[in-house]
């Protein structure tokens, strides 16, 4: 990993989840406070540095493939925390809210970190490399688990409008624990040589102890839970803002979306940046696949059990999106090497996804 060895954890590192906490702490006590919001944006994003760290260090560790899988999880279950909570507080005002951040996941992740970590790689290093099987696989089971999950349900004529009945629901649900569980097993498992650097290892400093590492951990878990929970605190002044500028409540789950995967984001730019692009597409496209196959798993069952609307399909401006993205990522990165140019292709439809959710 880029961060070199690592003895012990530096005082930045657990200070700013701290500083988190009390923030949290003193927004149970002070609650409209022009100052207060101010330094909870700030730990905010002092939080996400910290988090990045502490992912960098347990990977450092772990070694690859099992290294990407480390912050991929972690955030994507925070993220199903975030979505089910605002679903059951929210009632049927929220019934689109796990769409809307589903399909933001996959655009920021598909569109923006990897084109970020591609245009930011190729301007360092001209060409990299990352194994073209295991691109391959993540694309394969990312276009099966998007169709089934957010196209299909505009087609199906069991229910009303783009949702699916309870049969459907359950079996969309199953269907994505098991796609997703067959590419971890897969990834860690039976190829997992399709997911390893190019041309062996690349780890060159000797990874951290089992008792730093274990601290990272721990650190990275409380780091996670108060980048959600500040996100959950600052939701309704976001959305007063994306309100008075006339942006549509599906903007709601992009901003839930980014601030979730900002994290992974800046770990897959500095690993590409050190010219372990492979690192990168571990990151970026096992996220986006474990927001998916466990995010509906989870949104079902909260529907089910207590009775609350979901609303799944997508429109028509989303699924053309989302077409391009899934025929432009497999383009490319169909070859295995990568330049500047692949880098501003993504970046560009990126940003007419994020010009059409606020100007549609």
């Amino acid at each position: 990993m880029a961060i070199g060895a690592v003895t012990r954890t530096p005082w930045w590192a657990w200070a700013w989840p701290l500083l988190a906490l009390v923030m949290l702490g003193l927004q149970l006590l002070v609650r409209g406070n022009v100052a207060i919001t101010a330094l909870e944006a700030f730990a905010l994003i002092a939080t996400v540095f910290a988090a990045v760290y502490h992912a960098e260090v347990v990977a450092h560790r772990v070694g690859e493939p099992f290294g990407s899988l480390v912050l991929a999880l972690a955030v994507t279950i925070i993220e199903v925390a975030l979505i089910v909570s605002v679903m059951i507080s929210g009632g049927k005002d929220t019934s689109g809210l796990a769409r809307d951040t589903i399909f933001a996941a996959v655009m920021i992740v598909c569109n923006g970190i990897v084109g970020v970590c591609l245009l930011g790689g190729g301007i360092r290093h001209r060409e990299q490399d990352f194994q073209l099987r295991g691109a391959n696989a993540a694309l394969s089971v990312l276009i099966a688990l998007t169709a089934l999950s957010m196209v299909f349900p505009n087609v199906t004529i069991s229910s009303a409008g783009p949702t699916y009945s309870t049969a459907q629901l359950v079996f969309a649900a199953v269907v994505s624990l098991v796609l997703y569980g067959s590419f971890l097993f897969v990834q860690t498992v039976r190829h997992r040589n399709y997911f390893l650097p190019v041309g062996g290892d690349e780890e060159h400093a000797a990874p951290p102890s089992n008792r730093v590492a274990a601290v990272s951990a721990g650190l990275l878990l409380v780091a996670l839970v108060a980048i959600v929970a500040l996100a959950k605190v600052l939701t309704p002044t976001v959305e007063r803002s994306l309100e008075s500028i006339g942006a549509p409540e599906s903007a709601v789950g992009i901003v839930i979306a980014a601030l979730v995967l900002l994290p992974e984001g800046l770990a897959a730019f500095r690993a590409s940046r050190a010219n372990r692009l492979q690192t990168s597409m571990n990151l970026a496209l096992g996220s986006a696949l474990a927001s998916i196959g466990l995010t509906i798993p989870a949104v079902a069952a909260v529907s089910i059990f207590l009775h609350q609307p979901l609303t799944l399909g997508l429109g028509p401006k989303e699924v053309v999106l989302l077409f391009v993205t899934l025929i432009l990522s497999q383009t490319t990165l169909g070859t295995g090497r990568t330049t500047v140019l692949q880098g501003i292709v993504h970046l560009v439809i990126f940003a007419a996804f994020l010009f059409l959710a606020v100007v549609p």
